[in-house]
C-alpha cells in the first residue's frame, strides 16, 4: 500500500496544507449549514489579506497574511512597508495570543493584477508539534516556536519568475527536514533542517509555472519519494536526498497549480487553467517511466483547487461552475454538474471531505457543500454577510470544527 507522509501531529490537528498527507479529509462529522447567526463559534479581524490557509496544532490556529503596501490596485503604497504576518490565534476562543510580523526582503515582486490576486502571503505553514515553518518567498523560509519566536531563517532565493506571479507552493515536512519548493525564487527544490535551517539538500532545473504542493508517498519499501508536477512530466524524487528517481511523460502543460494525490498505490497528478489534466501513475521505478507506469491520462482535471480522491472516486469543483466526479480505475466521468448558485462561482481553495459530504469554498459565492458519492448531490450554500472580501483559502478542519478565512476575517464554524 501506498501511503502519504503526513508531520507528526495528534489525529484532531490539521498540521498542513490540506491536513493530514495533504489529503484534505477529516473523519469528524462538523456542520453542513452555517451563516453569520448559526453554528458562528467566534470570528477575529486579521492584520491583513491573506491566501494561505489555516492550520490547526495543539489547540492554536496559524495563518499568515501581510500587510503594509499592495492592498490596492490603484493604490499599492510604498514596498518597503510590506510585512509579512504569522498569526497564532486561540482555537477555543478566537483570541489572537501573538503576531509575528518580518519585513520584506528587498527587492519584492511588484504589486500588478495578476500578483494582486493571491498576493504576498500564499503558502501555507506547516508544523510539526514543536515549531511552525512558513514560506514567505523571496524572504526565504521561518521557524517559529509556539510562543511566537522566530527561530531561524533561510534564504531560498530572489529570482522572479517569467510571468512575474510569485510563488504559492507550501512546504511539506519529512523526517527532520523542511522542504521547499523554491521554483519562482531560485528554480530548486530544497530540504532544510527543521532545528537550524541549514540546507541539507538542493534538486535544481530549469522549472517554470510551478504552483503545486509537492506529495510525500512512501512505497512498500519504506523508501520516501517526493513527487512533483511540472510542465508535461512527473517527477518522483528520493525525499533524502533530493536525486530525480523516474520521471513520467504527461502531455498536461500550462500553470501546474494542483497538488499530486495518492490513493491504493497510484499517483494522480494534475495540469492547471490553462492545460487541465490528470495522470494517474504508479509510484517507484527508474528513468523514464512513461510507458511502464502510467495507467491512464484524461483531459478533464481541476484547475486550480486540488481534488478529493476517496473511495475509487475523485471530486473537484472548477471555475467553469462545475462539479466533476471521475472514476479511479478508468479516468472516466462519473458525472459533472453545474452549481446551483446566484453568483457564478470563482474558486482558489481546494476541496475538502468531512464525513461523507465535501466542502468547496469560493472567492466570491460563498462555501458549497456536496455529496461523496457518484451521484450528484448539492446538500448546503453557506455565505457570511458583512464580509465581501475573497475566501481564497482552502479551510481547516479540526475536532469536528471548521476553520475558513478571509482576505479581512478568520472564522470558527462549530455545531458545539
Amino acid at each position: 500500500m501506498l501511503l502519504a507522509a503526513a508531520a507528526g501531529a495528534s489525529a484532531q490537528d490539521w498540521p498542513q496544507f490540506r491536513g493530514p498527507g495533504g489529503k484534505g479529509i477529516a473523519q469528524d462529522p462538523a456542520p453542513t449549514e452555517w451563516s453569520s447567526s448559526k453554528n458562528l463559534k467566534w470570528t477575529v479581524d486579521l492584520p491583513g489579506p491573506g491566501t494561505s490557509s489555516p492550520i490547526v496544532v495543539g489547540g492554536k490556529v496559524f495563518v499568515t497574511c501581510y500587510s503594509g503596501y499592495g492592498l490596492d490596485v490603484a493604490s499599492p503604497g510604498n514596498i518597503q512597508d510590506l510585512k509579512r504576518h504569522l498569526v497564532c490565534v486561540d482555537a477555543s476562543s478566537g483570541k489572537i495570543l501573538w503576531n509575528s510580523a518580518i519585513a520584506a526582503a528587498q527587492p519584492e515582486e511588484r504589486y500588478t493584477r495578476n500578483l494582486g490576486e493571491h498576493g504576498y502571503a500564499t503558502h501555507t505553514p506547516v508544523s510539526d508539534g514543536e515549531r511552525v515553518y512558513v514560506f514567505f518567498g523571496k524572504s526565504g523560509v521561518l521557524a517559529f516556536d509556539f510562543a511566537g519566536k522566530q527561530l531561524w531563517q533561510a534564504d531560498v532565493g530572489r529570482e522572479s519568475g517569467r510571468m512575474g506571479w510569485g510563488s504559492a507552493s507550501s512546504l511539506v515536512l519529512h523526517k527532520n527536514s523542511v522542504i521547499v519548493t523554491a521554483t519562482e525564487e531560485s528554480q530548486s527544490i530544497r530540504a532544510l533542517d527543521k532545528k537550524t535551517g541549514k540546507e541539507l539538500w538542493k534538486a535544481e532545473a530549469r522549472i517554470e509555472n510551478v504552483y503545486n504542493t509537492p506529495a510525500l508517498v512512501t512505497l512498500p519499501g519504506g523508501e520516501a519519494e517526493l513527487v512533483l508536477a511540472v510542465p508535461g512530466e512527473v517527477w518522483g524524487l528520493n525525499a533524502d536526498t533530493g536525486k530525480l528517481k523516474w520521471y513520467a511523460e504527461t502531455g498536461i502543460r500550462g500553470n501546474m497549480n494542483v497538488s499530486a494525490q495518492t490513493d491504493g498505490g497510484v499517483i494522480y497528478a494534475f495540469g492547471g487553467n490553462m492545460g487541465s489534466g490528470v495522470a494517474a501513475i504508479k509510484p517507484g521505478g527508474k528513468g523514464d517511466v512513461t510507458k511502464s507506469h502510467v495507467q491512464w491520462t484524461s483531459r478533464r482535471g481541476p484547475d486550480f483547487g486540488s481534488p478529493i480522491v476517496r473511495d475509487g472516486r475523485m471530486y473537484w469543483a472548477s471555475n467553469r461552475g462545475t462539479v466533476t466526479c471521475l472514476d479511479l480505475s478508468s479516468g472516466e466521468v462519473v458525472y459533472e454538474e453545474r452549481f446551483e448558485s446566484a453568483n457564478f462561482p470563482r474558486i482558489y481553495a481546494s476541496p475538502v471531505a468531512v464525513g461523507d459530504k465535501f466542502y468547496v469554498t469560493t472567492r466570491n459565492a460563498g462555501t458549497f457543500v456536496f455529496g461523496v458519492q457518484p451521484k450528484f448531490q448539492q446538500i448546503a450554500l453557506n455565505q457570511f454577510t458583512g464580509d465581501t472580501t475573497d475566501f481564497n483559502a482552502t479551510p481547516a478542519v479540526s475536532n469536528g470544527q471548521l476553520f475558513l478565512r478571509s482576505n479581512r476575517r478568520l472564522y470558527c464554524v462549530s455545531g458545539k
